[in-house]
């Protein structure tokens, strides 16, 4: 049995290499993982004695040989196939071993130029895989390290020789190996504006390349999609970001729906925006509770009485450990998901009673927060949108806004104490349904609007919920995700108790809506950004 071995990353190749030689593997190997093999002690002979070429062109050339694929390439079956490589006096390659040129990692790096990306574009490795792939039923292909433990384990224990669901299996591995490595270029190489290269030989790339290459991993089939006749899957990006909800692990209760991840993924995206304790509660993928407070208990007590009736069946995260008193206050309702960075022990037990719950922790230890803007990792850099047969696609709505970037443009100053709570607010905004108006005071939401067709409605929307809880509006602060087009939306929050409000400003009517806030008594700032969500 033969086995060739040609790795850029060789981590924990040489253990594996021995192990294989002790299984009676006779290895093949080039440059410089043939180097290390020998180094190590073990019998290696390079591939340039095999093929009778040397490597040449500082290595581009090593492997592209008929001595190299037609061992790899050959149907043991087939009588043809193997008199053939008798005539020509080549050996059957049994196992392959090859990770590819680091390419990913290199244009990654931020002074690369277009040389070093280019240099980085393997040739043979890619050629090599896809012919073992191609004939897995007699090869064995191995693309990442972390394959060769299970591989090594079952080779000793079958004497030698891998099932073919193993060999399959690393053959659809490799070759979603292949298909991510040539996105991986595709994408970086339609980015470039050649005419626009620096000095330095570092080129400008546009943020949206020529062709856009999506590369996910299923994390699982789900029951249904958001309604019981449509089919659906859960995906992972291909290199996640820390601290997303697709780096959740589930630690108790049902599968999770597909309608559970979207509004998990919505209440845990906006929970991420506070560095202080928070709880966000989320209802059909609108927030329709969200607090700041000094602890978990104290978050969620706020954020459930925004709006108790919504918060029945809703999905609530956390962004501090949860722990038993905050636990057992979110088992009096009825809750279908609970996401947190940790659960204490006494959590875990007043939940275990209520097998149904979904338990999710999400580790935020790589995610890195700075005073008290959100987190700066732990988003997607892009957003995507299906449309017929198209693509939308845009950067992330990911703004942070300070207090010193407000605009005042009323005769009324805001206090330190409105200013925090217009900030709480716009934040909020920013994850509610446009048309979106979300009236809060003390670092809790007192009455969300969201969805409608008219900003009015939407105010009128959230004074009804407060109204339904039990919820003065009077000295609110309130956001506006957009602007107001005319002084009648205006009307309607001050009219419901509003005392300050902050929107983007940019109307046609903004000295209108101005004027009506002076004459009103209002404060009124501007963020000169808007946050729609649709």
């Amino acid at each position: 049995m033969n086995a060739l071995i040609s790795v850029s990353d060789k981590t924990g190749i040489a253990e594996f290499a021995a192990a294989l030689s002790a299984l009676g593997f006779k290895l093949l190997s080039t440059g410089g993982t043939a180097k290390l093999l020998e180094d190590a002690g073990l019998p290696v002979t390079e591939v340039a004695e095999v093929t009778q070429f040397p490597e040449m062109l500082d290595g581009r050339v090593k492997t592209l040989h008929p001595k190299v694929h037609g061992g790899l390439l050959a149907r043991r079956d087939v009588p043809e196939h193997m008199a053939a490589l008798q005539q020509h006096g080549i050996d059957t390659i049994d196992l392959l071993v090859v990770n590819l040129y680091p390419f990913e990692a290199t244009v990654a790096k931020a002074g690369c130029t277009l040389a070093d990306a280019i240099e980085n574009i393997d040739i043979g490795g890619p050629a090599m895989v896809r012919s073992a792939a191609k004939n897995w039923k007699d090869v064995a292909v191995l693309t990442d390290a972390s394959q060769y433990e299970a591989v090594l384990a079952e080779l000793k224990a079958s004497g030698g020789r891998l099932s073919d669901k193993t060999r399959f299996g690393l053959a659809v591995a490799a070759f979603n190996r292949i298909s991510n490595y040539d996105a991986a270029i595709s994408d970086y190489l339609s980015a470039i504006d050649f005419e626009a290269a620096g000095a330095d030989g570092v080129p400008a790339r546009s943020e949206f390349p020529a062709q856009s290459n999506g590369r996910f991993i299923k994390l699982q089939d789900l029951r249904y999609g958001e309604n019981p006749h449509q089919q659906a899957a859960f995906y992972r990006d291909l290199y996640p970001a820390p601290g997303s909800l697709v780096t959740a692990v589930q630690l108790q209760g049902k599968e999770l729906s597909y309608n559970n991840i979207a509004d998990g993924d919505a209440a845990w995206e906006c929970v991420k925006q506070f560095s202080v304790p928070a709880c966000v509660i989320v209802k059909h993928a609108n927030p329709c509770g969200v607090a700041v407070a000094p602890n978990a208990l104290a978050a969620y007590r706020k954020a459930f009485q925004t709006d108790p009736t919504s918060a029945f069946g809703g999905i609530i995260a956390f962004n501090v450990p949860v722990d038993g008193a905050a636990a057992e206050a979110v088992a009096k309702q009825f809750v279908e998901v609970l996401m947190a960075p940790a659960f204490t022990p006494e959590a875990r037990a007043v939940f275990a009673a209520k097998a149904n719950v979904r338990l999710l922790q999400i580790s935020l230890d790589d995610v890195q927060r700075d005073g008290a803007t959100p987190w700066a990792r732990g988003q997607n850099a892009m957003d995507v949108k299906r449309v017929g047969s198209g693509l939308l696609i845009q950067t992330a709505d990911f703004h942070v806004l300070t207090a010193d970037a407000l605009e005042v443009v009323t005769q009324l100053k805001p206090t330190p104490q409105q200013i925090e709570d217009l900030l709480f607010a716009w934040k909020v905004a920013q994850f509610v349904k446009s048309n979106a108006i979300v009236f809060c005071k003390d670092g809790m939401t007192m009455g969300v609007g969201a969805g409608q067709m008219s900003r009015l409605d939407s105010a009128r929307i959230a004074s009804i919920k407060a109204q339904h809880a039990g919820l003065s509006l009077q000295g609110t602060a309130v956001a506006s995700d957009a602007f107001f087009p005319f002084r009648d939306g205006l009307d309607v929050v001050i009219d419901h108790g509003a005392s300050c409000v902050i929107q983007p400003g940019g109307s046609m009517r903004d000295q209108e809506v101005i004027d009506a806030a002076n004459e009103r008594g209002v404060a009124m700032v501007f963020t000169r950004v808007r946050h729609f969500r649709h």
